[in-house]
């Protein structure tokens, strides 16, 4: 079912520092595009919340998912895996959010389907501006096939 395209952008934020998920929740709020937030501390959290049905009432997928590397119970790479290995979650983009710059670390991420690897930023205004590049390309530049598609297709 596709979604009116003035419906707020769907994001699930995956990351287990409280103190980047309030930075990059207030980068997202401050965006040009209205997103709806829900955050996971950790993967096996992730990994709940999407198969919850309702968690993202809209479409029953997110727009877009901003996943930490490095994380307790279930690391970002399992995640990545899990989401591309279920086929009503495949098409949607996972960005890696991560401190690691290790280029094994970004390899393995495209190998495993990442749509994008995004070092954070330790500044501020960076981290900001680097959200407000990642909302622009995604929900700006980007189709999206289930957010763009003809009511009943």
């Amino acid at each position: 079912m596709a979604r009116s395209p003035a419906a707020p952008f769907e994001v699930l934020l995956v990351d287990d520092e409280p103190g980047d998920v309030d930075l990059i929740r207030m980068a997202l709020d401050s965006g040009r595009f209205p997103c709806r937030i829900t955050v996971a501390g950790n993967g096996k959290d992730a990994m709940d919340i999407l198969h919850r049905d309702g968690a993202f009432p809209a479409t029953g997928v997110p727009d877009l998912i901003l996943l930490d590397l490095n994380m307790p119970q279930m690391n970002g790479r399992e995640v990545l895996a899990a989401v591309k290995a279920e086929h009503h979650l495949m098409a949607v983009p996972v960005v890696i959010l991560t401190t690691s710059g290790f280029e094994r670390d970004v390899a393995t991420c495209y190998d495993l389907g990442a749509a994008g690897f995004v070092s954070k930023p330790i500044d501020v205004d960076e981290l900001f501006k680097t959200i407000h590049a990642v909302e622009e390309y995604w929900f700006g530049i980007v189709r999206s096939p289930h957010r763009n598609a003809p009511a009943g297709l």
